[in-house]
């Protein structure tokens, strides 16, 4: 029977192993998720100014010059920011109607 009780200690070991390895793995993409929606949401929060410099700057072109950015960088953030506030209008629709 030893035979029997090493073989059982091995198997539960190396599914202790995979369960570690799994639980680590996981740890990782959830670390990598929580990132990914931080840099998202800053995104947007530089898109929302991005959008109101365009404004006080009185247009993309001016704001370009104003905030040092090019033009296709700040139209990207002016997509962005109309994207959000279409978004959020959807959200607050959705919300409203129910």
């Amino acid at each position: 029977m030893p035979v029997q009780n090493s073989n059982s200690d091995r198997a539960l070991s190396r599914k202790q192993r995979l369960q570690e390895k799994q639980r680590r793995q996981l740890a990782v993409v959830d670390t990598v998720d929580k990132a990914e929606a931080k840099v998202r949401k800053a995104e947007v929060e530089v898109a929302v100014a991005v959008a109101e410099a365009v404004q006080v700057f009185g247009g993309i072109q001016e704001a370009s010059e104003g905030l040092d950015m090019p033009i296709q960088t700040v139209q990207r953030f002016l997509g962005m920011a109309q994207d959000e506030a279409a978004s959020a209008a959807n959200v607050v629709e959705s919300v409203g109607g129910s």
